[in-house]
């Protein structure tokens, strides 16, 4: 009998808790209504923030660097030469590609002396591809001004440029990242896509990364603005040589030199297509977590973070039913938890450019996200990192 009055207690006890942690859990997601009204104060760059100002338009380089982009760098350059920006200089490099990027290039040089092109055939050792690529393109700036992107992202209005450096210099900063739309073509984008920048909205709150108090640092590689005088101070591409994540490495250096940072919307100005294929998601956000976490310990807390909040409230649901009697209550706090977590992710995914019944697979998608933070973990543990046909000892 007493072994029997035990057995129920702790019995009961685990049921308690597992009961109050889901509760928990439900007003965790709740609160954030309140983060997401101070995202939506976070102002995002617009067209009209070009106009107001007389002052003449400093010197502006654009550097962008492909490997393999045959597919894209077309639209890409395209869009880079339909910008209004006067006097602009724009420097394309070929990143050892095998396909047809430089061939489409050179054309597009050829029909426009704005742009030039840098054909890169070797990658020293000591260097990620991206960042000795951008190394040889900056020695031909002449901008006072640099701005970095991708050959993946497509430009949507020709006023993007003017109306970030415009931004840029009314708030006074020296290095200015706008953030992106993220283009969601197929079924794993769209399931996989959200969480993962809910991951990063986590740990890179705009409200802190923008705050010069803060430590946070956050930038986004797909469109990076800085004077050229702080570009220097930062080492330039040479600091961040063998990084697969120098957006990142950049933000930190700015933060701990006083460098004016700022992260902003893109308001849809301009969208990136980031991954296909399921393979592709996991190869790119695996190292792009190792890159922007980079320690055991925040890439332990992403998966703790991730398995309770939004993995655990799923299975609880699931599983309750197989526990017995007496877990109804568990039923009922998993489907509130499941509820709040869904009032919150209704508001988040047009955020993230995606339809709101998309928030639906979120369980799935936060699945498939913690086991690609487990995976980012065996960069630490020494493991290699492909890349763009390039093989990197651990997360580089």
């Amino acid at each position: 009998m007493p072994f029997a009055f035990l057995s129920f207690t702790l019995q009961l006890s685990w049921t308690s808790v597992w009961f109050w942690l889901l509760c928990f859990i439900g007003l965790v997601w709740l609160r954030r209504h309140f983060a997401l009204n101070r995202a939506g104060n976070e102002p995002a760059l617009k067209p009209q923030d070009a106009d107001g100002s007389s002052d003449p338009w400093p010197r502006l380089t654009v550097l962008v660097a492909g490997k393999d982009e045959e597919d894209n760098v077309e639209t890409c350059a395209t869009g880079l030469l339909s910008q209004d920006y006067p006097g602009l200089q724009i420097i394309a490099i070929n990143d050892r590609s095998d396909d047809r990027t430089g061939e489409i290039l050179d054309r597009l040089a050829g029909q426009d002396p704005r742009l030039s092109v840098v054909h890169v055939h070797e990658l020293p050792a000591g260097w990620a591809g991206k960042n000795h690529a951008m190394h040889q393109g900056q020695q031909q700036a002449t901008g006072e001004w640099l701005c970095f992107t991708d050959a993946d992202c497509r430009f949507h209005t020709p006023r993007l440029l003017s109306a970030a450096v415009r931004f840029a210099q009314r708030n006074g900063l020296r290095f200015l990242s706008v953030l992106p739309e993220l283009e969601t073509h197929t079924f794993w984008e769209r399931v996989i896509q959200p969480p993962a920048g809910a991951i990063m909205v986590f740990w890179f709150p705009p409200e802190k990364v923008n705050d010069p108090r803060s430590r946070r640092a956050y930038a986004n590689g797909a469109f990076m603005l800085m004077t050229r005088e702080a570009y220097d101070e930062l080492g330039g591409h040479t600091r961040v040589k063998a990084a697969l994540n120098e957006d990142m490495h950049f933000a930190r250096l700015a933060k701990l030199k006083g460098i004016g940072l700022r992260v902003i919307q893109g308001g849809g100005l301009y969208t990136v297509h980031m991954y296909s294929g399921l393979r592709q998601i996991w190869k790119g956000w695996s190292r792009i977590f190792y890159g922007c976490f980079r320690t055991w310990a925040r890439l332990i807390v992403s998966a703790v973070v991730l398995g309770i909040f939004s993995v655990f409230p799923f299975l609880s649901l699931l599983l309750s039913p197989l526990l017995g009697p007496n877990t109804a209550g568990i039923a009922a706090a998993a489907a509130f938890t499941l509820i709040a977590q869904q009032t919150i992710l209704w508001r988040f995914y047009p955020l993230s450019g995606m339809a709101r019944p998309w928030a639906l697979t979120y369980p799935l998608g936060s699945s498939i996200c913690l086991a690609m933070v487990c995976n980012a973990m065996t960069r630490l543990a020494g493991l290699r990192t492909q890349w763009r046909g390039t093989t990197y000892p651990g997360g580089a």
